[in-house]
């Protein structure tokens, strides 16, 4: 399995997590620029949700949320940013980290109001 498709996988079962969490997804890999996507956009009740989804086959290398950089939280920051200015009608947001271990079986971890 690729690094591509372990990350698409891990992306799909953190949407379906979402949705049976009562979340409604607005956005998937929404692009703001080179360095810039955001892997999930949702709506959790009254707060717009900028989800980044780390996933790893194995915890081998440690755990998915250790991937998320200071660098990697300023690009979804400024992706937060130009995606507010598009849509000015939400007021209350947050940024979210999902994590996706594939193996030695599926655990999906999600960390709320992540700020670095």
């Amino acid at each position: 399995m690729t690094n591509i498709s372990v990350g698409k996988m891990g992306e799909e079962l953190a949407v379906d997590y979402l949705i049976k969490n009562g979340y409604k997804i607005i956005e998937t890999n929404r692009r703001f620029s080179r360095f810039c996507e955001i892997d999930i956009i949702a709506v959790d009740k009254d707060t717009l949700v900028f989800a980044e989804v780390k996933t790893r086959s194995t915890d081998i290398c440690g755990r998915p949320f250790e991937a998320v950089t200071k660098s990697k939280y300023q690009h979804i920051k400024r992706g937060l940013f130009m995606y507010l200015q598009e849509n000015p009608q939400h007021k209350k947001f947050r940024i979210d980290v999902i994590s996706v271990l594939l193996k030695p079986e599926l655990k999906i971890e999600h960390l709320k109001n992540v700020s670095l």
